[in-house]
């Protein structure tokens, strides 16, 4: 038994009914079912509530735990839901929602730069990619232009799976230079930014994403700067 990610495959659901099946030692609700997404790929763990009979407590992230399971992190040190408990689970959604937007504008960043990737975070109001880029380019306002002309396209944003052995077979797929997907289960989660002749982008993933990309909204680039011998980072602002 593992826990179903509901975030995974039902991005937008912001609530469900689940059961404790246990702690972690620094006091995480490991549960067997999540719509809280765990903390991974450069994207954080969502916050919320969590509400059972006679208790209430505040989220503040999710983190995967060993074996397959998700933790949910109490915001305050209070008396933990026994094993067993029926709990209701509740998203701060305003926040994962941003999250997905941002994600998604990332992911078409990386098409408008293409170059590879060394890193990445997101956030709920900035986003960055680390790019392997030894000259700053020409002109940032095109660039931006071209990220909210891709954005406003409309593109419909779906995932599939391949196996492990396709991807290895596929070592193009993968835009970061650092670190490969996650591997080990078998198979992995591709996320396709639009589809036939106008398929934008192709790449592993597991985050949560918009299901097209005009939820976006605008984007701007609002810093591009130098790390290391190579590295620039570019960093990107949602505007509403």
């Amino acid at each position: 038994m593992t826990t179903e990610l509901l975030f995974r495959d039902h991005p937008y659901q912001q609530d469900c009914d689940s059961v404790v099946l246990g702690h972690t030692p620094e006091g995480g609700i490991i549960v067997d079912r999540s719509v809280f997404y765990a903390t991974g790929g450069g994207q954080p763990g969502d916050s919320g509530v969590i509400s059972w009979q006679g208790g209430r407590l505040s989220i503040a992230t999710a983190v995967k735990v060993e074996g397959g399971f998700v933790a949910l992190v109490p915001a305050e040190p209070l008396p933990l839901p026994p094993k067993g408990t029926r709990l209701a689970q509740r998203l701060d959604w305003a926040r994962r929602f941003r999250h997905m937007r941002m994600h998604t504008a990332l992911h078409l960043l990386s098409v408008v730069v293409p170059l590879p990737v060394t890193g990445g975070q997101i956030g709920a109001d900035r986003g960055r990619l680390d790019f392997d880029m030894p000259d700053p380019p020409q002109d940032v306002a095109a660039l931006t232009a071209a990220l909210n002309a891709l954005a406003e396209r409309d593109l419909p944003v779906t995932d599939e799976w391949i196996t492990d052995a396709e991807l290895l077979a596929n070592p193009g797929l993968v835009k970061t230079m650092s670190v490969m997907p996650p591997m080990g289960q078998g198979r992995v989660r591709l996320v396709r930014i639009g589809a036939g002749d106008d398929q934008v982008d192709l790449q592993p993933c597991g985050g949560t994403h918009v299901a097209r990309t005009g939820e976006i909204g605008q984007v701007e680039i609002t810093k591009i700067e130098k790390k290391g011998r190579q590295n620039r980072r570019v960093v990107i602002a949602l505007v509403d």
